[in-house]
């Protein structure tokens, strides 16, 4: 008896998205009980999470469904998109060569810099008068 579905998490800055890909399915995404035109307004955050689809060539063999908490839109769409690849590589591992060409592996490790007393922001200092 096959699993019948594969999970993945995918993070990215202060976003945390839970992936499940079911197979067989037709390629529908829905994220947070809502379908993905409905939850990303503009299309290229849509088609960001849909490139591990697109690298693998998978993109109407599994139905997808994600909840997805924390930070903006841009940072969601990025935790999706590897939450989606982690997911698929473990439905076949085969996978992984294309997906790591296409960088969809890597998990982007950047986050906002924390700020610092004494200046204005993380790097900002105030400015500076000499009288």
């Amino acid at each position: 008896m096959a699993m019948s579905y594969y999970e993945g998490v995918g993070r990215r800055k202060a976003a945390t998205a839970r992936v499940r890909i079911y197979p067989g399915g037709e390629g529908n995404i829905v994220i947070n009980d809502r379908p993905v035109a409905e939850y990303f307004s503009r299309s290229m955050d849509i088609i960001h999470l849909r490139e591990p689809l697109e690298v693998t060539n998978t993109q109407s063999s599994y139905d997808i469904s994600v909840l997805v908490n924390g930070g903006g839109i841009k940072g969601q769409a990025g935790a999706i998109r590897l939450g989606i690849a982690r997911a698929l590589l473990k439905a076949d591992p085969e996978l992984r060569p294309p997906l790591r060409r296409g960088g969809l592996l890597t998990r982007d490790a950047r986050v906002k810099e924390r700020k610092k007393p004494g200046l204005k922001k993380a790097r900002k200092a105030p400015q500076y008068t000499k009288r």
